[in-house]
C-alpha cells in the first residue's frame, strides 16, 4: 500500500511545479478541491474553460519522485504549506508559499525572524555595520534572515551565525552564489539553515528574485535596510515588508553617498530610523501578534464556476498595468468570488498571472 504522507508529497510537488501554477493559483485550488489530487484531476478542464485547446503541462510522478530523490540526496527536507511543521510566518501569508526546501537545522525556521538586506557592492562602513547587528538580533534571540548575495547579506549571515541565521536563495537549495560564498554556504548548511522554493540544483534566474525576497521578508517581523541605492533589490524586498504587514526600518546615510539614497527616501515614506539594535528591539517590542495560518487540514471550500461570457469578458479587462481584482469585479459588473474563479482559469490557460496583493495582469 501506498504510504499516504508520501503520496501528498508526491502530488502537492506536482501541482507546485505544473505550468501557469504560481503561489496565488496554487492556494485557490487546494482552496477549492480540498487537496492536491482533486486539483491535478481538475486542471485540463479548467485550463479549456479559460480558453486552451490543449492541458497546460502536468509534472509527473516520476519528475516529483526524481525532485524528492534530489533533494534527499543533499540531506534537504520538503516543507509544504498546510502542515504542522511548516514555518508559521510563512503560512500566515496571503498567498503562503506551496513548499520551501530546507538544508540545516529547520528548527530556526519556527521562530520569528529579522531581515538585514542591502547593496551588494557595500561600503566597508555599511558591512560592519549590518555584522555587528547581525550578531546582537541573533543574540536577542531573533534569526537573521537574509539572502546569501555579496555586500550586506554575507555580512549579516556571518555576524548572526552563532545565534542563528537563515539563508533564503533564489537558486535552488544547493545553487552557492556567488562562488566566493561557498565557505559561508558550508557553515549556514551546519550552524544556520538555508531554503528555497525552487527544485535542487535550479540555477537562480532574474525572475526568482522577488519571490525570494517575499520569502525574506515573509519568515521576519521586521526588515532592516543598510545601505541602498534608489533603484535595488532590498527597496523591493522592504515594499513586500509593509505588504506583508511586517515592520521596515532603514539605516540613515550621507546624502553624498549614493548608497545611501534609497534608505534615506524609505524613511521619508515612514521606515523607522535604524541607529543600532536598540531601534530593533523597541520597534518589535510594539509589534502585534500576526494573523493565524490556516490549520492543517484540507476541506474544500464552496465555489461557483464562472460562465464563458463572463470569462471572455473579464479576459478583455485585463492589461499588463497589474490591477485589483476587486477592480476587475466592478468593471464586470459580477461578484468578485466568480471573477476571481474566472482569472484562475484564465491563468491556467496561460492569459493571465494572478499575483499576491489581489492584483492580476494579462500574461505574455
Amino acid at each position: 500500500m501506498a504510504d499516504p504522507d508520501r503520496s501528498l508529497l508526491i502530488d502537492w510537488l506536482r501541482l507546485a511545479r505544473s505550468e501557469n501554477i504560481g503561489p496565488v493559483t496554487f492556494a485557490e485550488l487546494i482552496r477549492r478541491y480540498g487537496g492536491p489530487t482533486r486539483a491535478l484531476a481538475a486542471i485540463p478542464d479548467l485550463a479549456r474553460r479559460g480558453g486552451r485547446a490543449v492541458s497546460p503541462k502536468i509534472a509527473s510522478v516520476r519528475d516529483a519522485e526524481a525532485e524528492l530523490a534530489a533533494g534527499e540526496a543533499l540531506g534537504a527536507r520538503l516543507m509544504i504549506g498546510r502542515q504542522a511543521d511548516f514555518p508559521p510566518l510563512l503560512a500566515a501569508l496571503d498567498p503562503p508559499p506551496p513548499l520551501i526546501w530546507a538544508r540545516g537545522d529547520t528548527g530556526l525556521l519556527a521562530r520569528p525572524g529579522v531581515a538585514i538586506v542591502g547593496a551588494r557592492i557595500a561600503s566597508a562602513a555599511g558591512q560592519g555595520f549590518a555584522r555587528t547587528l547581525g550578531r546582537q538580533i541573533a543574540e536577542a534571540g531573533y534569526p537573521v534572515i537574509s539572502g546569501m548575495a555579496r555586500g550586506i547579506d554575507g555580512a549579516a549571515h556571518e555576524g548572526a551565525l552563532a545565534g542563528g541565521t537563515v539563508a533564503v536563495l533564489g537558486g535552488g537549495v544547493d545553487d552557492v552564489y556567488p562562488p566566493e560564498h561557498a565557505g559561508l554556504y558550508e557553515r549556514l548548511v551546519a550552524e544556520g539553515c538555508v531554503i528555497s522554493e525552487r527544485p535542487p540544483s535550479a540555477v537562480a534566474r532574474a525572475s526568482d528574485f522577488p519571490r525570494r525576497n517575499r520569502l525574506i521578508s515573509g519568515l521576519s517581523l521586521a526588515v532592516v535596510v543598510v545601505e541602498a541605492e534608489l533603484r535595488s533589490g532590498s527597496l523591493i524586498t522592504a515594499r513586500m515588508a509593509g505588504e506583508q504587514g511586517r515592520e521596515v526600518l532603514a539605516v540613515p546615510g550621507s546624502p553624498l553617498d549614493p548608497r545611501a539614497r534609497g534608505t534615506n527616501d524609505l524613511i521619508r515614506q515612514g521606515a523607522a530610523v535604524c541607529e543600532g539594535i536598540d531601534d530593533v528591539l523597541r520597534v518589535l517590542e510594539g509589534l502585534g501578534g500576526l494573523r493565524e495560518p490556516p490549520g492543517p487540514g484540507f476541506e474544500p471550500a464552496p465555489f461557483e464556476d464562472a460562465d464563458p461570457a463572463l470569462i471572455a469578458r473579464v479576459a478583455g479587462l485585463l492589461s499588463y498595468t497589474p490591477t485589483h481584482i476587486d477592480e476587475i469585479a466592478r468593471a464586470a459588473a459580477a461578484p468578485t468570488p466568480i471573477v476571481h474563479a474566472a482569472l484562475v482559469e484564465l491563468t491556467l490557460a496561460g492569459r493571465a498571472e494572478l499575483l499576491p496583493g489581489g492584483l492580476v495582469v494579462l500574461a505574455g
